[in-house]
């Protein structure tokens, strides 16, 4: 696996995407094993009625998992400016996904992204603007704050969620640069009852923070955490990278990552929900 994002426990199974590999990943047939893919999903999430869905990550449109393929489930070409980053959902339908808002891998210009809509009858709104590399989501709470991770900030954001879905009441709900360290690049977050989760790469470490407040850290030694996800008890997943001593660009840029699951025995893992 080179770089796994979006981590899922469904039904006993755990569920990723590698978005550098090409391939997701899960057991819920029973072997560990990686399914290649044509088209790649970034985040992942699951409906209320079962179904895997992901976010596509180059091709602006949300999948639904057949098990072979991502067949299309809601087209955001006429909305994302961007590729797609990781996704999550509540239990009305509503998905809400990054617009990350250049292809970095391109050489675009760095703009600011957007967290994208996607209610249940497939209709698509830009729920917030103005989001610097937005990355990890999660809802926190009672489930009425959505908190999104902006990666170039250094810090989680949070939105009021509205009955409507809608988002309001931007908030900086971490800075996770004053809290942790400078060195701290938020990818992959999951919340819990005591807090939110944060996959902290190139700080090393996975920490569990509330609002303006680190409850907890766990460092990762060399290891670069990518994303997380718990199976609702005490258990977290945390995706880890290996950069074989390489920059992560330059490892990135060369195929050099290799990436693990790592099962951490936590007091607190578990799922708001």
């Amino acid at each position: 696996m080179t770089w796994g994002e979006g981590p899922r426990w469904q039904r006993g199974a755990l569920w990723l995407s590698d978005t550098q590999g090409g391939k997701l990943w899960t057991d819920h047939d029973g072997p560990w094993r990686g399914i290649p893919l044509d088209a790649i999903p970034n985040g992942l999430w699951f409906l209320p009625d079962g179904r895997l869905v992901g976010a596509m990550m180059h091709q602006r449109r949300i999948g639904v998992w057949t098990g072979e393929q991502f067949e299309t489930y809601a087209d955001l070409s006429a909305v994302a400016t961007g590729p797609l980053g990781d996704m999550v959902g509540d239990p009305h339908g509503n998905l809400y996904v990054d617009d990350v808002g250049f292809a970095a891998h391109a050489g675009e210009p760095v703009r600011p992204g957007r967290l994208l809509r996607v209610a249940a009858d497939g209709a698509v709104h830009v729920a917030a603007e103005d989001v610097e590399f937005p990355n990890g989501l999660a809802f926190a709470g009672d489930g009425r704050t959505l908190v999104v991770a902006e990666t170039t900030r250094q810090r989680l954001t949070a939105f009021t969620v509205a009955d409507d879905g809608a988002l309001t009441g931007r908030r900086t709900y971490a800075d996770l640069a004053h809290l942790i360290g400078d060195d701290v690049r938020p990818d992959g977050i999951w919340a819990t009852q005591d807090g939110v989760w944060v996959a902290t790469t190139t700080g090393h470490a996975v920490a569990l923070v509330r609002e303006n407040e680190l409850v907890t850290s766990i460092g990762t030694g060399t290891l670069l955490p990518i994303a997380c996800c718990s199976d609702g008890g005490k258990r977290l997943f945390v995706t880890l990278a290996d950069t074989q001593g390489l920059p992560l660009g330059e490892a990135m840029a060369t195929k050099a990552v290799h990436t693990t699951v790592a099962l951490l025995e936590v007091a607190k893992a578990g799922d708001t929900s």
